[in-house]
């Protein structure tokens, strides 16, 4: 099955791995220790992560370190963004809009 970064993200146990191997590479059972559910429960969630590129998984000795990567966040970003600009746009119109309904009308002197 094919997944993509939104998916990964979508789940929150996988959105607080993210976070935890922000600050710094750890093993697995480290990440694991984390988390009141299953080390294979766990070992599922890496492997989603590690397909759709949000950590990479080295192999130093007879440890498996988990490591975060940004880069595919980028397109989480540049999606966000598109709306951001939506709805800046559109709530920048309005403010416009009930601007002149406030205004108070200038009136014709006799």
């Amino acid at each position: 099955m094919r997944r993509d970064v939104f998916q990964a993200i979508a789940d929150p146990t996988r959105r607080e791995i993210i976070g935890l191997l922000a600050k710094q590479p750890l093993n697995l059972n480290a990440v694991a220790e984390n988390f009141a559910i299953s080390r294979p429960a766990i070992s599922k969630h890496i492997k989603i992560l590690t397909e759709c590129g949000l950590i990479l998984v080295r192999q130093k000795g007879r440890e498996r370190y988990c490591e975060a990567k940004f880069d595919k966040l980028n397109e989480v970003s540049d999606w966000v963004e598109q709306y951001r600009v939506f709805w800046t746009n559109k709530l920048d119109e309005l403010d416009k809009f009930l601007s002149i309904k406030r205004s108070p009308k200038k009136r014709k002197s006799k």
